[in-house]
């Protein structure tokens, strides 16, 4: 059996940079999305805020599709103005302005997701979107998951952790 041919090095770069970025989202789903839903799910201990989201809970598939959708487009305006305030020049107003509409949004999104996902996949073409979706994100994950950059970086993150366990645990509570 024939070795296999080298691929040409734009088509490497290419894929190093590709797998790049699906690291990032996949870093950033793990590190954002779960944190931000679970700190927006700690408001439902609000009573008039549980209430809320109980009646999300049982809304109809259609209505509950509108309801999920509604935060991205309400965000759009809020973004258009952060790319106004970065033309006006300044672009740090504006890079936080975006920063803070994509954590609210992820939140919210995510939170609304948690509430509705019973009535969307009710919906068939939601049904057939969240199943594609993910389904590339298993692929997603394997192919990062091989790639040897990031298993270099997920051993030395792992290495760090143990240091600082174990300096936390030689440190040990403070006197008082």
């Amino acid at each position: 059996m024939p070795a296999p041919r080298a691929r040409p090095w734009p088509w490497r770069l290419l894929r190093g940079l590709l797998l790049g970025l699906a690291a990032l989202l996949l870093a950033l789903g793990q590190w954002g999305w779960e944190p931000l839903v679970a700190a927006l799910g700690r408001l439902a201990r609000w009573p008039p805020w549980a209430r809320l989201e109980g009646r999300i809970a049982r809304l109809p598939p259609r209505f509950a599709a509108a309801v999920f959708l509604a935060p991205s487009l309400l965000l759009v305006p809020v973004k258009l103005m952060a790319l106004w305030a970065i033309e006006r020049g300044h672009p740090l107003i504006g890079l936080a302005v975006v920063l803070l509409a994509k954590a609210a949004g992820t939140a919210l999104v995510g939170r609304l997701f948690v509430l509705t996902e019973p009535q969307l996949v009710q919906l068939r073409w939601f049904a057939r979107a969240l199943a594609w979706w993910r389904a590339t994100q298993a692929r997603w994950h394997a192919w990062v998951a091989a790639w040897p950059p990031w298993r270099a970086l997920r051993a030395r993150v792992a290495a760090w952790r143990r240091v600082w366990r174990r300096w936390r645990r030689e440190a040990g509570p403070p006197a008082g």
